[in-house]
C-alpha cells in the first residue's frame, strides 16, 4: 500500500451512517491544504503549472486542473523545470515547476539553478517526506532534506508546514523570484500539509496577493551623470544588449537609447531582436572588431562573464584600452572581473530612461571614422558568409541547412526560435537573424545542453505562438521524450534536428575496434519516427530544399512536427565555438 492510501472499505451500513452525517453537517465550510496552495497561486495571476504527477502532488495536479488553471503534464523533471524557467523570461512572473519528493525534486533542481543562474524567476514547488521522521533520520518513503539540498542552488527556499501558512509562503516565494534580480525559488510542501483542514473564511484572509513584487529600482542621479560624462568622452563607443534588457521589456527605451545616441550595438544571443539584427547600427557582424577597439563599453543588462571573455584579454584588445559603464539592477556585478568606472544600479528601464533623459535630444553621434569602419567590417563579413548559406550541397553542412531557416525566420519574424547544441548552437546564433524582442531562446549562461523541449512546450503555452526548436543530435537526446509531450498537447511546435550521426561529428572511432567512439552514435537514425510514433509528422529532409519546404508546411499547419535533417557526418568542429575550453592532452603512452 503506498503512503496516500488507506484502509477506507465500509460495509453498506457505515457507509449509509457517514453519509447522513456529512448531510447533517452544517458547521462552517472548510478548505485544505491543496485548495489553499491553488487559491494563492491563482490570486497572484499564476495559471499555468508544469510538472510530472505523483506521489504526493497527483491530486494537486488534478484539483488546479479543475479549478481552471492549466497543467502540463511533462515526461522528466528537468524539461518541466526548464519550462517554468523560461516561461518567467518570457512574462516577468515565476514559472511554477511542481514535481513529487525526492528523485523528483532533485530532477528539478538542475533546471532550478540553471534559472538561478540566468536570473529567470521561477518556482520550483516539491512534495516532501515528513519532518518527523526526515530530521531523526528513520527511512521515510523518499526520505529527504529537500530544503538543505536546494538552499545553495536557488535564491531562497522556503519550506511550509501549516495550511494556514501557504498564503504567506507563495507571496515569499514570488516576491523573492521576482525582485531585484530575478531567480529561482524552492518551495517545500510536505504531504501532511496537503490534507491539513482549516475554515474556509481563515483560508481565504490568510492569502496574500503580492504588491509590486518587482519594484522599480532608480539609478542614483550622480551615476547617470558619471556614466553620461565617461559617454561623450568616447571616440569608439560600443552598446552590448544583454538578455537582462530584453527580459526588462524596456524595448522602447532600449531602441531610443540605441537610436539616440547613434551608438553601434552588439546583442547577446538572447537579446537578439531587441532591435533588428538588420539594424544599421547592429555590430553583430563584426563583433571582434568593435569589441577589440571600442573606448567605452555600456553593458545594458550583459554580465562580463565568460560569455565576454570577463571583460578582458585579446577580445578585448590592449589591457586598459576602454572604459565600462555597466548597467545592473544587482550591486554586487559591478568590477567583478575588470574596474566599471561607471556603475548604473537599478532597473533596465529606469537606468535606460535616466540616461535618455540626461542626453536630451542634440547627443552627438559617434565620429564617422568609427561608424564607417564598421559598416565596412560587416559587409566584408556578411559578403562572405553569403556564399555559404547559399551551398545546397547532400547531405548538409550546417551553413546551408541554417541559409534555409534563416529565411524562414526572416519571413515569420513573430515566431519563436528554441536553439541549442555545440556547431547547431554556435551557428544558428550568428546566421540566423532575430527581428523582435524575446523570440530567440537558448542555452544561456551556463551553455547546457537539454533546455529544447521544455523551452519550446512553454513557449508554445505561454504565447501561442508558433515555435522552431533548431537542436543538435546531441542536445536532443537531453529531452527528446518530450515529443510525446508537444503530440499529446497538440502544440504548434517544429523541431529540426540537425543529425550529424554524433557530438560535434559523427566520424569518430574507437582505436581498439570494440566499440563505437565515445562521440558516436546509431548511424543515418531516424528522428522523424519518433514523432510519428505518438502521432504528429514526422519529415527526412536531405536538402536546403526539403528543409525548407517541411519547415514552412509545418509552421503553417501548426501541427507538431520534427524534421530529421541529415548533416555531413564530417562537419562540425571539436567543442564548437568553445573549443579553446576543452583542455587537451599532451602527453603520450608509453609503447
Amino acid at each position: 500500500m503506498d503512503r496516500n492510501t488507506t484502509d477506507q472499505s465500509f460495509t453498506e451500513s457505515e457507509f449509509n451512517a457517514e453519509s447522513v452525517t456529512n448531510a447533517e453537517d452544517t458547521g462552517p465550510e472548510q478548505t485544505d491544504g491543496f485548495h489553499l496552495v491553488i487559491d494563492a497561486l491563482k490570486l497572484n495571476g499564476i495559471d499555468t503549472i508544469y510538472g510530472v504527477p505523483g506521489i504526493p502532488i497527483t491530486d494537486l495536479g488534478r484539483m488546479a486542473q479543475a479549478e481552471g488553471m492549466r497543467v502540463i503534464s511533462f515526461r522528466h523533471e528537468q524539461n518541466a523545470g526548464n519550462a517554468a524557467a523560461i516561461a518567467g523570461f518570457l512574462t516577468k512572473k515565476p514559472g511554477i515547476c511542481l514535481t513529487v519528493s525526492a528523485p523528483g525534486f532533485l530532477n528539478g533542481l538542475t533546471a532550478l539553478a540553471n534559472a538561478t543562474t540566468n536570473c529567470f524567476p521561477m518556482i520550483l514547488i516539491s512534495g516532501s517526506s515528513e519532518r518527523e521522521i526526515v530530521d531523526l533520520q528513520q527511512g521515510d518513503y523518499e526520505e529527504m532534506d529537500q530544503l538543505a539540498i536546494a538552499k545553495p542552488l536557488c535564491k531562497a527556499a522556503f519550506r511550509v508546514l501549516h495550511a494556514a501558512d501557504i498564503g504567506i509562503g507563495v507571496a515569499r516565494a514570488i516576491r523573492a523570484a521576482c525582485s531585484g534580480r530575478p531567480g529561482g525559488v524552492y518551495l517545500d510542501l510536505p504531504a501532511k500539509l496537503f490534507s491539513q483542514v482549516i475554515d474556509a473564511e481563515t483560508g481565504a484572509k490568510s492569502l496574500v496577493k503580492v504588491i509590486d513584487p518587482a519594484p522599480a529600482q532608480l539609478p542614483a542621479p550622480a551615476a547617470v551623470k558619471r556614466a553620461l560624462d565617461v559617454l561623450k568622452g568616447a571616440k569608439r563607443p560600443l552598446i552590448v544588449l544583454g538578455k537582462g534588457a530584453a527580459y526588462a521589456q524596456a524595448d522602447e527605451e532600449v531602441r531610443a537609447l540605441v537610436e539616440r545616441s547613434g551608438i553601434p550595438y552588439v546583442p547577446m544571443s538572447m537579446a537578439k531582436g531587441l532591435l533588428p539584427d538588420t539594424h544599421e547600427q547592429s555590430a553583430g557582424a563584426a563583433r571582434s572588431m568593435v569589441l577589440k577597439d571600442a573606448d567605452v563599453v555600456v553593458l545594458v543588462g550583459a554580465r562580463l562573464n565568460w560569455l565576454l571573455s570577463h571583460g578582458k584579454g585579446k577580445t578585448w584588445g590592449e589591457p586598459g584600452s576602454k572604459k565600462f559603464i555597466q548597467i545592473d539592477i544587482e550591486p554586487k556585478e559591478m568590477d567583478s572581473n575588470v574596474e566599471i568606472v561607471a556603475p548604473l544600479v537599478g532597473d533596465i528601464g529606469s537606468c535606460v530612461s535616466a540616461l535618455l533623459e540626461g542626453m536630451g535630444d542634440d547627443w552627438k553621434a559617434p565620429p564617422a571614422e568609427w561608424t564607417d569602419g564598421i559598416k565596412a567590417r560587416k559587409d566584408a563579413n556578411l559578403s562572405k558568409m553569403s556564399a555559404k548559406l547559399l551551398k545546397n550541397s547532400t547531405p548538409m553542412d550546417f551553413h546551408g541547412a541554417l541559409g534555409a531557416l534563416r529565411t524562414i525566420i526572416k519571413e515569420r519574424p513573430d515566431a519563436i526560435l528554441v536553439n541549442e547544441g555545440a556547431n547547431t548552437l554556435d551557428l544558428a546564433r550568428s546566421v540566423i537573424d532575430m527581428y523582435q524582442p524575446r523570440k530567440r531562446l537558448d542555452v544561456g549562461t551556463w551553455g547546457v545542453m537539454g533546455i529544447g523541449m521544455g523551452f519550446a512546450i512553454a513557449a508554445a503555452v505561454e504565447t501561442g505562438k508558433p515555435v522552431l526548436a533548431v537542436e543538435g543530435d546531441s542536445a536532443f537526446g537531453f529531452s527528446g521524450m518530450e515529443v510525446e509531450t508537444i503530440c499529446r498537447y497538440n502544440l504548434p511546435v517544429c523541431i529540426v534536428i540537425f543529425n550529424n550521426n554524433g557530438i560535434y561529428r559523427g566520424t569518430d572511432t574507437d582505436p581498439t575496434g570494440r566499440d563505437p567512439g565515445t562521440t558516436v552514435f546509431v548511424k543515418d537514425s531516424r528522428y522523424d519516427k519518433m514523432m510519428e510514433a505518438f502521432g504528429g509528422i514526422g519529415v527526412n529532409a536531405t536538402t536546403p530544399d526539403e528543409l525548407a519546404r517541411a519547415v514552412n508546411e509545418a509552421m503553417d499547419s501548426g501541427k507538431p512536427t520534427l524534421i530529421n535533417a541529415v548533416i555531413d557526418p564530417n562537419a562540425g568542429t571539436e567543442s564548437g565555438n568553445i573549443g579553446s575550453l576543452n583542455p587537451q592532452s599532451t602527453v603520450k603512452k608509453k609503447k
